[in-house]
């Protein structure tokens, strides 16, 4: 037979208390539904998404009148370095093929 001391009693007692207490303070951090205003305006379908298309097009506005565009010789000069160095990689890149084409046509005959 097991008996059961007073010491005992009042740990689990005490544990039962603690153990209670976390769900009550969930209950109380638990959000109220949100009541609908009669005063909010009737929404119509979309009107989020144009109010951020419209934020959107604001903040791009801003951020181009601080880009420092480049001068036309930049741009010019600019052009003509990517044009030459196209040149130079595709001359390259077909005197690879044309040699790995003879390459391969040697190793197969």
């Amino acid at each position: 037979m097991v008996e059961s001391s007073p010491a005992l009693d009042s740990v689990s007692a005490k544990d039962s208390v603690t153990s209670a207490a976390p769900l009550a303070a969930e209950k109380k951090r638990r959000p109220m539904a949100i009541q609908p205003s009669s005063k909010a305006p009737l929404a119509y379908p979309g009107r989020d998404s144009l109010e951020k298309v419209m934020q959107f097009l604001r903040e791009v506005r801003v951020e181009l009148r601080k880009v420092t565009w480049p001068s036309r010789k930049q741009t010019v000069g600019s052009t003509v370095v990517v044009i030459v160095l196209v040149m130079i990689i595709s001359l390259f890149l077909g005197v690879v093929d044309i040699g790995l084409s003879k390459l391969a046509q040697v190793l197969l005959q």
